[in-house]
């Protein structure tokens, strides 16, 4: 398993390689809801947005993250970021995360569409046998998209981290394996086909 930068093209989102000058565009779209004010989850601001994106691709370079940019291919926006983490080439898993999208993008199709492209390329392409996602116990529209998603709760990390304001994070951890990926894709694609199907 060695992941390597690439395009990821879909109907409704498209996921590019993050480079340092995507760092202007990104500080604009996190002003669409002032993300960073979510005290439950680690947003940059605006004015810390290049050291965000620097601090992803030296990630990159040390070999542990696969950062992107996700654009909206409907009015061609960029939307947000999200990253393959947490690589462990040796057992063949990683974490997708580090994920944020402007506001007026969330709970489309376009987060749906970014995962099934995602998990297909960890599955089907690096040949992964699990795939994490994380998030705080109170990120509650987190852990329904996750859950929505197909995944299963491993468990709870309690008191994991410690953030920014002081606040410790109990993080929820869920997995997919490459058992359970066939199933999840089936209901990932019927979901991107039908999506006003319950």
């Amino acid at each position: 398993m060695n992941p390597q930068p690439l395009v990821l093209q879909g109907l409704h989102a498209r996921l590019e390689p993050l480079r340092a000058d995507h760092a202007s565009a990104l500080s604009e779209a996190v002003q669409d809801g002032q993300l960073w004010k979510l005290w439950f989850t680690t947003i940059p601001t605006p004015a810390g947005m290049a050291d965000e994106v620097q601090r992803r691709l030296d990630l990159q370079t040390s070999g542990s993250m696969l950062p992107f940019v996700v654009f909206s291919v409907t009015d061609g926006r960029l939307a947000g970021m999200t990253t393959y983490m947490n690589i462990d080439r040796k057992n063949r898993r990683l974490e997708i995360g580090s994920t944020w999208y402007r506001q007026s993008l969330q709970r489309t199709a376009l987060n749906t569409e970014c995962k099934r492209m995602l998990l297909g390329h960890a599955f089907e392409q690096l040949h992964c046998i699990a795939v994490e996602f994380r998030t705080h116990w109170h990120n509650t529209a987190s852990r329904r998209g996750i859950e929505r998603l197909g995944a299963k709760l491993d468990g709870v990390l309690r008191n994991h981290q410690v953030l920014p304001n002081g606040s410790l994070r109990d993080t929820c951890v869920y997995s997919i394996t490459d058992s359970e990926w066939p199933a999840v894709r089936a209901h990932l694609d019927h979901g991107l086909t039908c999506p006003h199907t319950p």
